[in-house]
């Protein structure tokens, strides 16, 4: 029995792209071996799944703006099932030259035009911002967490809040405080990947 041509691009930021896993797996070459059937917690057969890590380190909601629908559409040909999952905005929190590199408003201006144009040819989710050792960061990346969650919920997008369980997590927080100061290292992206696979619109995704 021949299976569906699942192809995933995963498009965002160097947490995306797995930065500071000396696994190179980060959460999505994670998430991706449970459900092309490394494992039986997400799913009962093996699949035919091709995924693109499209995460690009210290892009901000301008930068992906810029390049993602060409990025994706080379990989996501007509005839395959086509997704594509989103996770950014930690870039666009960080303070440079005593402003944000991106305003809050801006930042929810380009997420909305990046989204409304993906969800009317792919399969969509969004994965949230995450937190990093700076206090101060984090309550600008809360923030911009709760807005992108309104606007994903009035474009019916699944959005998982991973900002949260991770900010009181003592073990994502040590491992991103051990190292720069914001990636963690393999156990970090595999209790994010844990979030991801435990999520219950991941799991509809491998549903049929």
């Amino acid at each position: 029995m021949s299976h569906p041509d699942i192809r995933i691009c995963f498009v965002g930021d160097s947490f995306v792209n797995g930065t500071g896993d000396p696994d190179c797996l980060g959460w999505t070459g994670r998430v991706c071996a449970v459900a092309a059937g490394g494992s039986d917690r997400a799913v009962s057969q093996a699949r035919d799944l091709t995924y693109y890590n499209l995460g690009v380190r210290r892009e901000t909601t301008a930068d992906i703006s810029r390049r993602w629908q060409s990025e994706v559409a080379c990989r996501l040909p007509k005839g395959c099932d086509g997704r594509v999952a989103f996770s950014f905005g930690v870039n666009d929190t960080t303070a440079e030259e005593n402003k944000t590199r991106i305003a809050l408003s801006d930042s929810i201006r380009n997420a909305d035009a990046i989204l409304s144009v993906a969800q009317r040819h792919y399969n969509v989710l969004m994965v949230g911002p995450l937190p990093i050792a700076d206090a101060e960061q984090n309550r600008r990346t809360s923030e911009l967490s709760d807005r992108f969650a309104s606007l994903c919920n009035a474009l019916k997008i699944p959005y998982l809040n991973v900002f949260t369980p991770l900010s009181h997590s003592e073990q994502w927080m040590q491992q991103v405080q051990a190292r720069d100061g914001a990636h963690p290292g393999a156990a970090g992206y595999a209790e994010l990947a844990d979030l991801v696979q435990g999520w219950d619109a991941w799991l509809r995704w491998f549903d049929h």
